[in-house]
């Protein structure tokens, strides 16, 4: 039976596992730094300070007697005479059927205003490393609505891809018809390091009523502590894990892991951790890859698909967070500003994106036509200029003649109104006629 949850993912009306308490003594950078407390990494404590609100805090780090806090909420109020008290658990996530239609923040707590949130259980937010073996392989399509995706770039249940993108070339509206059009049994969305207007309007605008009914947002927004912005990614994916393991099929969306990246690299530096690339300390790419590996199949017969937004900084797709991303997710969809400015969305560039699972998902006949897309459509690209010019002589190249020829067609395929969804078997459908002589469109 669900039990009723208190407003935080610990239970802090549960008292301190011993009566030892630790003093705060000073806080640097974004830690702070306690004396005599009987904790380990990772465990949680309350910072009290008489006539201010307890603040959740997390441990991260030591040295000799003094412990690195991270904590959860804003520290206004603070001062080195609070207490320090050890809590009897460590991070938990709540699960349960409870949670579908609910927005939660990045400490579990509901942000609707739809009363407490009723879970099943507690689980722990870092989940519970699977055994490679046991994993199913991955053999059934997943219709994303999308039909460049569907037919270009199919999607497996169970797959982990990027989405690559710089600012303002249609991430978000991608990720909208994505959320509209998936076939799945749950969607699960966080919402991490974003801007705070961006979440009313993705649950309102972009879900809806009907699809906030089998969803669960979770938001932990640019202007909330790093500690609550990397364990909002946590969170979203234990709950996806918690619905898997029932056997559901579950889409889950995390805009943007380079956020999560950003909130790790945060607390590295804030306890001491030396920069190595480009500013990010070495844990911050241990860190995505034990996120990443939590998404996929289950022997349960469940599934979790996961679509990561990679930001790429300066429209540079080799920035150390996309290319540790792209070498860990199992392919990556390129959004092109170049693409975007001639008025193509969603704005894929089809040259730079590629699913690995695709030649295990697909038909033979439709792997072929998909090459002879690609090809059709590359050729074009690397030679648009000689035709713009006029350079180009018809005749001199038969593949480049058929690809001028097709041009419109290949465009009219690639382009879908955001308000209109094309399943798979009809994108499908859709590339055999493009090169049986039929339209390009569905």
């Amino acid at each position: 039976m669900a039990q009723q949850l208190s407003s935080r993912i610990g239970d802090l009306t549960a008292a301190p596992s011993v009566q030892v308490e630790g003093k705060l003594t000073r806080m640097v950078g974004l830690t702070l730094e306690a004396i005599g407390l009987p904790a380990v990494i990772g465990s949680r404590c309350l910072v009290r300070q008489p006539g201010q609100a307890d603040v959740e805090a997390e441990v991260v780090g030591f040295s000799g007697d003094f412990m690195s806090l991270m904590p959860i909420d804003p520290v206004q109020g603070l001062g080195p005479t609070a207490r320090v008290l050890p809590l009897r658990h460590g991070a938990l996530a709540p699960v349960g059927p409870g949670l579908l239609g609910r927005v939660l923040d990045g400490a579990g707590r509901p942000l609707d205003g739809k009363g407490p949130i009723r879970a099943e259980r507690h689980v722990p937010l870092a989940g519970t490393p699977q055994n490679p073996l046991g994993r199913p392989p991955i053999r059934e399509p997943l219709d994303v609505g999308v039909r460049s995706i569907n037919s270009l770039l199919t999607v497996g249940r169970g797959q982990r891809l990027g989405l690559f993108a710089g600012s303002g070339v249609g991430k978000s509206v991608l990720l909208g018809m994505m959320t509209r059009y998936t076939a799945a049994d749950v969607t699960v969305v966080g919402l991490i390091g974003e801007r705070g207007r961006e979440v009313n309007e993705f649950v309102t605008s972009i879900l809806g009523p009907e699809g906030l009914k089998r969803a669960v947002v979770v938001t932990a927004p640019a202007d909330t502590t790093a500690l609550q912005r990397l364990q909002g990614a946590m969170l979203a994916t234990a709950i996806a894990e918690y619905f898997r393991d029932q056997g559901l099929n579950v889409l889950l969306l995390v805009d943007s892991l380079t956020r999560v990246a950003h909130a790790q690299r945060e607390i590295a530096l804030s306890v001491g951790e030396p920069p190595a690339t480009k500013g990010y300390p070495p844990s911050v790419f241990a860190r995505l890859p034990a996120l990443i590996e939590r998404a996929g199949t289950a022997p349960s017969g469940g599934s979790i698909t996961a679509f990561y937004t990679v930001l790429t900084e300066g429209d540079d797709p080799n920035d150390p967070i996309a290319d540790a991303a792209r070498a860990i997710l199992d392919g990556h969809i390129l959004l092109s500003r170049d693409i975007a400015e001639t008025g193509l969305y969603p704005a894929i560039d089809m040259e730079s994106s590629v699913s690995r699972l695709m030649v295990e998902l697909a038909a033979p006949e439709q792997l072929a036509a998909a090459r002879r897309f690609r090809q059709l459509y590359s050729t074009y690209r690397q030679n648009r200029d000689l035709v713009a010019v006029g350079a180009y002589q018809a005749g001199a190249d038969p593949l480049l003649d058929e690809a001028i020829a097709r041009q419109p067609q290949l465009l009219d395929f690639l382009r879908q109104d955001l308000r209109q969804g094309v399943d798979h078997a009809t994108s499908v459908a859709s590339l055999d006629a493009l090169f049986a002589g039929g339209g390009g469109g569905a």
